[in-house]
């Protein structure tokens, strides 16, 4: 026991004393300070000044004494060191010398005269910068190159992006099939990144990672994290799930003439590969994203035997890979290719040659812009020969005829296009000498554009029917051109091309959201939830809103359905003028008009006596011929009050009803006393005319409007209007028609001032939802015989 505890102190006392030598030997040798001979104080200006100077003094060049080389990398190390902020803050604080290092670990990976401490003595072979794998240093990504090179490049190629971190035991179990992976994938074409969370802390939130390692995969701008345990197999198969599903569509015997046939509707030419294997091999399917925009791609199966008849056709050696690429003829393949294990660097020559038509359709600018590019002072010049025809049937035959004189075509400078005149009519109206169409349907022009701008040098050069003539002209005018550009005597400013595919963008939307929701799915599969979290966080934000507003809505409706049942109290409540009648003035009305029903023998019953507890009926008193100028007056004045559950809207006409007018003001007693002062002895009759009548059947009181006139005095206007009208007139006129004019003037007033009678009922209405206004009380409603017409 006693032994055991020496062994155990002599063992602390060995390591403590070899700490200590380290720390004494690598004090002096590290000190970048020391090495420059400068202070800790020292500004960026000293210590590049002392740098420029000592550098130039111990160069191995220049100095030949026998450590002039170490001492050199010595002072470049320093400099290296304090001429960065982070890492001269790292050696203050750590005395870490090596910014990849951990903070603290940077001492013990030298060797020294006393002892040497390795990291594979404490098997910690983290990734710092003297043990990091090559792979991981080449493909270190910051967050401008990733926004500025690879999210552009991820819409021609994929990429495969490690995320990591210098204290990551994780990453150490991944690296040797990372390297495998990354070795294989980039000789296919695919990008590699690594970030480093330590050092691209804004890199890694960007792309989300928020942990380590990560793998990930980047296509068309979009971030996809690869879940599944890391294996080839897996990285492999994932890398080919980034890609779109529809890239390449595999062809047999049925459907080969219909897929060549696609290339005037695409305007694409179209490659088909003959292999062995069932599966569409993985290079395959990333040249076809590489090349998606130019090319349209086709996979064959020789393995089955509905492509038999399709490799006899083409005479298809089954004993190595074959690609074939058809242009406008579809018996006659225009180039191909055979070889085993094709190289990336061949596909990629091949397919660059063959990216266009030998006569394609001008159908947007960009294309526009790869076939006749703007001339460049250090290139040779490049000219566009360019058939304006039109795309109905008659123009077939002359269409074929330039096609056919395109396909003979050897000049490197020239290139061979037409355009459908319907299509591209401004262009069409720039180069066209002769705009009228019907007497110059097609035409041939050569063209050469100067500048980004759209300048262009031009000229017509016949007009195209497809006869031999026509291709001798053609062709003597390029032969002229090439000895003399300056035939092109026109020049104009080109517009930019229409986008004739612009139609398809709803298809890739729906394709794109497609794909967005495969993803997701798979994503909520993988329980990815930190990724995860903004999205389902929007869609639980929009249920809730939407749960919410439906109870909202439910309790609203069971609310409005218990205000219509009769209650006795609410009915008090309302005679009493209460706050729950004003509170349903308040609401919006909810029709864009006003109900109003008559009140006769027929509605008088459940219009008045039955009227339930609660509820008011507005009776408007008009006559015959007032009735449709005070309707539509009486509509404006309360449509704002129809939003409320307990007022209905009526009617009476004084005509037909006068006996129960009277008989209902006889039984009111307070408003017979009202009226009494308006009666001139008993002589004169009372016009209740305007008259509005606030009856609650329930109750047995009523409210009473009476019109007041507000209108302007136009007795005095009128007379003054009839006297200058008058004077202006001459003598010799007649005086017969005053009375006509008398007789229309008084009709008008008469109409205006019907009008006006109902100008103040909108405040007796809110005065009568406050209950503020005076009640009439009868002791019974007049009898059904009082409004019954005789």
């Amino acid at each position: 026991m006693a032994g055991s505890k020496i062994s155990l102190l002599l063992a602390v006392v060995v390591v403590h004393s070899v700490l200590l030598a380290r720390s004494t030997h690598a004090g002096p040798e590290m000190d970048p300070y020391k090495i420059l001979g400068i202070s800790n104080s020292a500004s960026q200006a000293e210590i590049k000044k002392v740098y420029k100077r000592l550098a130039k003094e111990w160069h191995p060049d220049k100095n030949k004494n026998p450590g002039a080389e170490d001492m050199f990398i010595k002072i470049t190390k320093s400099y290296e060191i304090l001429s960065s902020e982070e890492k001269r803050a790292n050696y203050d604080r750590y005395g870490q010398t090596d910014d990849t290092q951990p903070y603290g670990s940077g001492r013990y990976g030298h060797r020294h005269d006393s002892f040497y401490f390795d990291e594979s003595f404490f098997n910690f072979p983290f990734n710092s910068k003297n043990h990091r794998d090559f792979t991981d240093s080449k493909y270190t990504l910051h967050f401008n190159q990733y926004v500025n090179d690879v999210v552009p490049d991820s819409y021609v190629r994929p990429y495969l992006i490690k995320i990591t971190s210098d204290w990551c035991f994780s990453c150490i179990h991944i690296e040797p099939v990372w390297k495998d992976v990354v070795q294989e994938m980039e000789n296919l074409g695919v990008g590699v990144g690594v970030v480093d969370v330590g050092y691209e802390r804004r890199l890694a939130n960007h792309l989300g990672a928020h942990r380590t390692p990560s793998i990930l995969g980047v296509i068309n701008g979009k971030v996809t994290f690869f879940h599944y345990a890391v294996a080839k197999e897996h990285l492999r198969q994932f890398v080919e799930d980034l890609l779109p599903q529809r890239l390449v569509e595999r062809i047999n015997d049925k459907n080969e003439q219909q897929f060549l046939n696609s290339w005037h509707e695409l305007n694409k030419p179209h490659v088909l590969l003959f292999d062995q294997v069932p599966q569409v091999p993985l290079p395959y399917k990333l040249t076809a994203f590489a090349y998606k925009d130019y090319l349209q791609f086709g996979y064959v199966d020789q393995g089955l035997s509905e492509t038999a008849n399709l490799q006899k056709r083409f005479n298809i050696n089954t004993y190595a890979p074959t690609m074939l690429v058809f242009k406008e003829n579809i018996e006659k393949p225009a180039d191909i290719i055979q070889a085993k294990g094709m190289k990336k660097q061949i596909i990629d020559e091949f397919m660059s040659n063959n990216k266009f038509l030998l006569a394609p359709r001008l159908v947007n600018q960009k294309l526009f812009d790869e076939l006749c590019p703007v001339k460049q002072f250090h290139r040779r010049r490049k000219y566009c020969v360019l058939l304006i025809t039109g795309d109905e049937e008659t123009f077939s035959f002359r269409n074929q005829a330039f096609l056919s004189f395109a396909s003979t075509n050897t000049r490197e400078v020239v290139r061979f296009a037409y355009v459908y005149q319907r299509l591209q009519q401004p262009l069409c109206d720039v180069l066209m000498q002769n705009k009228d169409s019907s007497q110059s349907p097609t035409q041939v022009v050569i063209l050469e554009r100067r500048n980004a701008a759209g300048k262009a040098l031009f000229k017509p050069v016949t007009a195209w029917n497809g006869s031999e003539e026509d291709k001798q002209r053609l062709l003597e005018e390029l032969e002229r051109l090439q000895k003399d550009p300056s035939i092109l005597t026109h020049d104009t400013v080109l517009p930019e091309l229409n986008n004739e595919f612009a139609s398809m963008f709803v298809i890739r939307w729906i394709y794109a959201s497609y794909d967005y929701l495969s993803e997701v799915i798979d994503d909520i599969l993988h329980n990815n939830w930190r990724e995860m979290m903004p999205l389902l966080s929007l869609i639980f934000s929009a249920l809730f809103i939407l749960f919410g507003t439906v109870v909202i809505q439910a309790f609203s409706d069971s609310s409005d359905d218990k205000q219509t049942k009769p209650k006795a109290k609410d009915g008090t409540k309302a005679e009493n003028g209460s706050s729950g009648t004003s509170s349903t003035s308040s609401r919006p009305p909810k029709k864009n008009f006003v109900e109003v029903t008559e009140l006769t023998d027929i509605t008088y019953m459940s219009n008045l006596v039955k009227l339930r507890p609660g509820h008011m009926n507005i009776v408007l008193v008009l006559t015959n011929a007032s009735k449709n100028i005070l309707l539509s007056k009486f509509a404006k004045e309360v449509y704002s009050f129809t939003g409320s559950l307990t007022l209905h809207f009526s009617f009476l006409n004084i005509d037909k009803h006068s006996e129960w007018m009277k008989t209902l003001l006889e039984y009111a007693q307070d408003a017979m006393q009202i009226d009494a002062d308006e009666e001139d002895g008993g002589n004169r009759k009372i016009d209740y005319t305007g008259y509005v009548l606030a009856l609650n059947g329930h109750k047995k009181y009523l409210c009473l409007f009476k019109p007041v006139y507000t209108g302007e005095d136009l007795d005095s206007k009128s007379s003054e209007d009839e006297g200058g009208a008058s004077g202006a007139r001459s003598k010799s006129s007649s005086r017969d028609d005053h009375p006509a004019r008398k007789s229309s003037r008084s009709r008008s007033l008469s109409t205006l001032q019907i009008h006006h009678k109902l100008d103040r009922l909108g405040l007796w209405m809110e005065r009568l939802m406050e209950g503020t206004l005076p009640r009439y009380y009868v002791p019974a409603w007049p009898g059904l015989d009082k409004i019954t017409p005789k």
